[in-house]
């Protein structure tokens, strides 16, 4: 049964006084960092000169910005001052990664603009909601649209090709020892074959997820970072490599697994997808190519098909005042590649280009149903400053930055980014090597924004036409 939306939420989505920000990205690319950074570029909004393009700031409209109670009280907060505390820190580290479910919202006030505006109040709020999730329940979104045996047949292709086929091996050898479909077969007996199984299938999906490999395209997500489900019956199942011949049997392995499946859909994906991704209004696309570009080609193939699944299972179209009365549709969508700190200013242009290559697919496809769209890169907190070196008497753009794993700053030529995809024998070993980077020491963070590429862009596309 339909449910309609508080009067005064309402209200606030049809006068566009509202905004669910999809900030949407897997494993590592950098949705925690992200979120931080726009929580303090818009919190420091009024002291900054780190945000030229984005306009309400630049006018000098905007009136402050702060942290509204928590909206759901059964949803952890966003660890805005905790990640704050980690880069701040007389030694900095990046925000630890996102194991669960938390939740941020900002009042944005402004001043009006227009007569009728004007006229009502002479300042306005605009209301941003924020979710943060794991990037691993994301993969979880394209099981809506599979039943299990399609679902398997996914999986059983992909463990075809390698890294998967040898990761896998282990686990195809234990499912080619069980007799499916064997109905005559004691439950406990039974549950003991799906739970080591499970394990099993588990264990591979952690192989695969391994830094040497990188793949993306991990499911079901929970079973890499479950939450509150772990150690739950409800994770214990895997996909079959082959159909039974009909029949089913009722207490076959096959039969439980199967629903098993169906109520880890209806109890977990689809209570997820409905409670925190079918009415927003605004959508990020954060990606990593240069973690995709370091791997492999199979790393980057797995990271292209991950996204273009889970973009499918969003709703996007124009938003007028029937959507925004009854739930609305995505009306913006901003695809950006992360860490462009990590390579050079003129390496920028290539990195937005072979990003819009690698997901033309959902690009277009967004693009047909009227969304405004654009792909933009950033750093959403900048670790590296340009610097410029000098060899066999040329002169050559380079980054400096303190490593990951080092104590020290470094001056290097990270490379070139391609400026389109890539054919297979194009990954050649060393041809790539993106390194990470260590936090800048931030010598004030409390009287203005932190130091960034182009977030004030991203906030200009996403929030712009609010103001």
């Amino acid at each position: 049964m339909f449910k309609f939306a508080p009067l005064g939420k309402v209200m606030n989505r049809t006068l566009d006084r509202e905004v669910k920000l999809a900030v949407t990205g897997l494993r590592r690319s950098g949705k925690t960092v992200f979120i931080t950074s726009l929580v303090h570029q818009l919190l420091h909004g009024l002291n900054s000169t780190h945000l030229p393009f984005f306009e309400v700031v630049n006018s000098g409209h905007l009136r402050g910005s702060k942290i509204m109670p928590q909206p759901n009280l059964h949803i952890p907060a966003f660890p805005y001052h905790h990640a704050i505390a980690q880069l701040c820190h007389e030694y900095p580290n990046w925000p630890q990664a996102t194991d669960g479910l938390s939740e941020i919202q900002l009042a944005i006030r402004y001043q009006s603009q227009g007569l009728l505006a004007k006229s009502l109040s002479s300042s306005s709020t605009l209301y941003l909601d924020i979710i943060d999730y794991p990037g691993e329940w994301l993969l979880d979104l394209p099981l809506l649209n599979w039943t299990y045996e399609q679902w398997s047949a996914h999986i059983t292709q992909l463990c075809q090709t390698e890294p998967r086929y040898s990761l896998s091996e282990e686990w195809r050898n234990y499912l080619s020892t069980l007799a499916v479909n064997e109905g005559d077969i004691d439950p406990l007996q039974r549950d003991q074959f799906i739970r080591q199984g499970s394990q099993l299938y588990t264990a591979f999906l952690h192989c695969c997820k391994e830094d040497k490999y990188g793949l993306s395209l991990l499911q079901p997500g929970r079973f890499t970072m479950p939450g509150e489900l772990k150690d739950t019956t409800l994770l214990e199942f895997y996909p079959t490599l082959s159909l039974p011949a009909a029949p089913i049997k009722v207490n076959s392995i096959y039969a439980e697994m199967k629903k098993r499946y169906d109520s880890y859909k209806e109890q977990v994906v689809q209570k997820f997808y409905r409670q925190h991704f079918a009415s927003f209004d605004r959508q990020i696309v954060l990606v990593d190519v240069l973690k995709a570009l370091n791997t492999s080609y199979a790393s980057y193939e797995d990271m292209r098909e991950a996204i273009n699944l889970v973009l499918h299972s969003f709703q996007y179209g124009k938003s007028g005042f029937l959507n925004k009365l009854f739930g609305l549709k995505i009306d913006g969508l901003l695809f950006a590649t992360t860490k462009a700190d990590h390579v050079t200013p003129n390496q920028l242009p290539n990195l937005e280009r072979f990003l819009q290559t690698m997901l033309a697919k959902s690009y277009n496809n967004v693009s047909f149903e009227g969304v405004k769209t654009t792909t933009l890169a950033l750093a959403s907190i900048k670790s590296t400053q340009s610097a410029y070196t000098t060899f066999q008497g040329q002169r050559f753009s380079c980054i400096k930055g303190v490593p990951l794993d080092g104590d020290k700053p470094v001056a290097l030529f990270p490379g070139e980014v391609p400026y389109e995809g890539l054919l297979p024998e194009g990954w050649i070993d060393g041809r790539f090597n993106f390194i990470s980077f260590k936090p800048p020491r931030l010598s004030d963070s409390h009287s203005s924004g932190l130091p960034h590429i182009r977030m004030d862009r991203a906030l200009e596309f996403l929030l712009g036409d609010k103001f």
